[in-house]
């Protein structure tokens, strides 16, 4: 059983600064976690903790039925794979895997036996007697994850170990680390400050900024229905386009009044925005949620605006054009068919049921 609990953790430097703040988090057993944020958000000092590796000030890690506060890093039971790979130079990849079982005292056999094994899962036999100067990145990561799996652990903790490794090699170790976690059906807590890593890899994604958890939830719900405004915008590629503007009613209709253009609200939406009439508020809308009219079977000037296509960046299958309201710039993706001509004015359709309206002052989510 490799269940974690996080309950009431807080960690407070001597500076007094507070790293990680009063966070409360459950991780099933065999479930994969993501935690994700900016740079100085506490994912890492958060896994550190759980790990052992940095001391708690506030509140107790549960690791199954056993709390584990005072209980050293060794005895935990479980395996950490480091960003900068933390091999031995001196030694082969068959010594940098088996070295931790070796301290354990486990017999020669069973030690080639696991080292045997784990080298064919993950398809670095032939490098058994190469030292790590003699391999890619990509070689280093496969024989640091070799490492952790050796010791057969009740669960793996990453922190943000494709980080080094060129963006073809990412692509690809992220298949590897979701074959390897579906092989090995334990317990995943990997973090990351890219969110199409969190996206493509976890059960759940755990969203964190100050030391705070924003929102835990599986990946389409953190995408589709973010908690606030920071979430909405961290999580997404482009990220979501975010302008400013009020709510305003014609005719028993609310509409989106953003300076230069007016947007109709969907009705749907109208019972959570009427508090809100006459108030400014963040609206937000995905790129892809934004459509050239040239390309739109059905629209209502009541959903439509222009704007000025600033730049048109082609990326293969599909388009990003950046356009400019005269007041907002935003972003919107398109086919790869899809290329007007830059410095003119364009009419843009937005799906109005995709969009999401934020508090001005707390920045929560309102729809």
């Amino acid at each position: 059983m490799a269940q974690i609990s996080l309950k009431n953790i807080s960690k407070t430097y001597t500076t007094g600064s507070k790293a990680v703040d009063n966070i409360n988090l459950g991780i099933e057993n065999k479930e994969f976690m993501v935690l994700v944020g900016p740079s100085g958000c506490g994912k890492s000092t958060t896994l550190r903790m759980i790990a052992g590796l940095e001391e708690i000030s506030e509140g107790t890690v549960h690791i199954g039925d056993r709390e584990v506060n005072n209980v050293p890093a060794k005895d935990r039971d479980i395996a950490m794979v480091f960003q900068n790979y933390a091999l031995y130079p001196h030694m082969t990849v068959a010594e940098n895997m088996s070295f931790g079982l070796k301290l354990r005292k486990f017999p020669k056999s069973e030690i080639n036996r696991r080292v045997s094994e784990a080298t064919e899962i993950l398809g670095i036999k032939h490098l058994i007697n190469r030292r790590p100067r003699q391999l890619s990145g990509g070689e280093r990561q496969r024989v640091a994850l070799g490492r952790a799996i050796v010791r057969k652990p009740t669960a793996f903790l990453f922190d943000e170990p494709l980080s080094n490794l060129d963006a073809k090699m990412r692509v690809q170790m992220r298949t590897e680390i979701h074959k390897l976690r579906v092989r090995l059906q334990t317990t995943f807590i990997y973090v990351t400050h890219d969110q199409t890593e969190a996206l493509t890899l976890g059960d759940r994604i755990c969203v964190m900024k100050d030391g705070k958890i924003q929102q835990c939830a599986d990946p389409m719900t953190i995408y589709d229905k973010p908690a606030n405004k920071f979430v909405a915008g961290f999580i997404g590629s482009p990220p979501i386009n975010i302008m400013n503007g009020r709510i305003i009613k014609k005719e028993r209709k609310y509409y989106f009044d953003e300076g230069k253009f007016q947007v109709k609200i969907v009705e749907q939406m109208h019972k959570k925005i009427a508090s809100y009439e006459g108030k400014e508020v963040f609206f937000g809308i995905r790129a892809e949620d934004v459509y050239d009219k040239l390309f739109v079977s059905e629209s209502t000037p009541e959903n439509t605006i222009r704007a000025a296509c600033e730049v048109v960046e082609p990326l293969g299958s599909e388009v990003y054009l950046y356009l400019n309201s005269g007041k907002h710039t935003f972003i919107a993706r398109v086919g790869a068919h899809n290329r007007p001509d830059v410095n003119r004015d364009m009419d843009l359709v937005l799906d109005m049921s995709k969009v999401h309206f934020f508090d001005k002052d707390t920045e929560k989510t309102i729809i």
